[in-house]
């Protein structure tokens, strides 16, 4: 088939080099305008392009996806299929443009945490199972029918940097296959709704704000595990000293037994940091202070001048 792909980060420029070493031939590729990014505001290029670029690929970047010159440019390159990673809500004169329709690869196990974040939401939500899923695309965001999926157990100390990676590496091959698939005329659907029922909870992936990476040590120390581990490497959760508003990212740690640590209270022994939670007590292992790199626990504590305070 002749496939038109949209996408902008890493996970996408991965996907979009296991189709171009398929059997299917890419015939353009959407993604993200260039951005000024840093102090310098150095132009930024997206992963995505980077790889267009590399195998000469016809790129278009639209700044808005309802233009009648980007309709023109899609309807040039004469797809039979769009397939869409990790890219900004298409509107329905594009996704219903190609005769075969459009796809999409979502890191998630339909109709589990649909939304921008759903590597971190599976993890932060306590969730022992992820995948991939490609679907149909509609109007509605991560709704469309589903094509095929693949399952992944969550280990209950995986954070989500690991869980990104190995459903990339599982969910390039599955979006081939379903190319494949549909090429041959055997794709099957199943619609979302059928998947839904009373007996299980249906938890939404929302877009990760400010907000969420804050650590609340009130709560249990399970909660805390796993929104410090569903945010890390990024963009990482934090925590604040009491009466500072210089944040420490919070990168890696594990729960422990000590009990006599109230919520937020510190404690610093043997270049081990320990916290108290509502139920018990976390031990931070990786952290990183503002302004400086991340480092474990023990260079931290050995950095140590004065006593470290508790956080809020």
């Amino acid at each position: 088939m002749n496939i038109v792909f949209m996408g902008t980060p890493n996970f996408a420029a991965v996907c979009l080099e296991s189709i171009i070493s398929s059997k299917h031939n890419v015939t353009g590729v959407v993604t993200a305008p260039d951005r000024q990014k840093g102090r310098g505001r150095k132009i930024s290029e997206s992963a995505v392009k980077r790889v267009a670029t590399e195998h000469e690929i016809p790129l278009a970047q639209p700044e808005k996806l309802k233009a009648e010159e980007f309709h023109e440019v899609l309807r040039g390159w004469n797809a039979d299929l769009f397939v869409v990673v990790a890219f900004r809500m298409l509107p329905e004169v594009v996704w219903a443009m190609p005769p075969k329709g459009t796809i999409n690869l979502h890191a998630s196990l339909l109709p589990q945490f649909r939304g921008a974040a759903p590597i971190q939401r599976a993890i932060m939500q306590g969730a022992t199972e992820s995948g991939a899923t490609v679907f149909r695309l509609t109007d509605e965001i991560d709704t469309g029918n589903i094509l095929s999926s693949i399952s992944l157990e969550i280990g209950p100390n995986e954070n989500a940097g690991s869980l990104h990676d190995r459903i990339l590496n599982a969910g390039k091959d599955l979006l081939v296959e379903a190319l494949d698939t549909i090429s041959n005329g055997n794709d099957v659907e199943t619609p979302q709704e059928s998947l839904i029922n009373n007996d299980i909870d249906i938890f939404e992936a929302p877009k990760i704000f400010k907000e969420d990476r804050r650590i609340d040590w009130r709560k249990s120390t399970e909660v805390v595990h796993n929104t410090i581990r569903g945010l890390s490497p990024y963009p990482g959760a934090f925590t604040v000293i009491e009466g500072s508003n210089e944040p420490y990212k919070i990168l890696d740690g594990k729960t422990c037994k000590k009990q006599d640590l109230k919520a937020g209270e510190t404690l610093v022994v043997n270049s081990k940091l320990y916290v108290g939670t509502c139920d018990g007590c976390y031990e931070i292992t990786k952290l990183q202070p503002a302004g400086k790199p991340a480092m474990d626990t023990s260079s931290f504590a050995r950095g140590l001048r004065e006593e470290l305070g508790n956080f809020s």
